[in-house]
């Protein structure tokens, strides 16, 4: 099997996130604003899972994501936005 070009592999944007018991609200935020159409566009993976958050989306969706988790009533605050997870330290 042949890999792909690398102009056809997705581009990921790594968020760090703070808040309390995010883990699952993440998912409900992003369900709940997007749908479950976006939520497969969104390409979601964690990365770190503690009070700071690490997690890991396509890059055509950081608006979406990041209008998602502020529209959610429980408080979760985008920190930084990163193409590199070295550069979120």
């Amino acid at each position: 099997m042949r890999s792909l070009k690398p102009s056809l592999k997705e581009n990921k944007r790594y968020l760090l996130i703070k808040g309390k018991n995010i883990n699952s609200d993440i998912e409900k935020a992003i369900l709940d604003f997007i749908g479950v159409l976006g939520m497969s566009k969104v390409g979601l993976s964690f990365i770190k899972s503690n009070e700071d958050c690490i997690i890991c989306i396509n890059r055509e969706m950081v608006d979406s994501v990041r209008a998602s988790l502020c529209v959610y009533p429980k408080k979760m605050e985008v920190i930084k936005v990163s193409g590199t997870l070295k550069g979120l330290k």
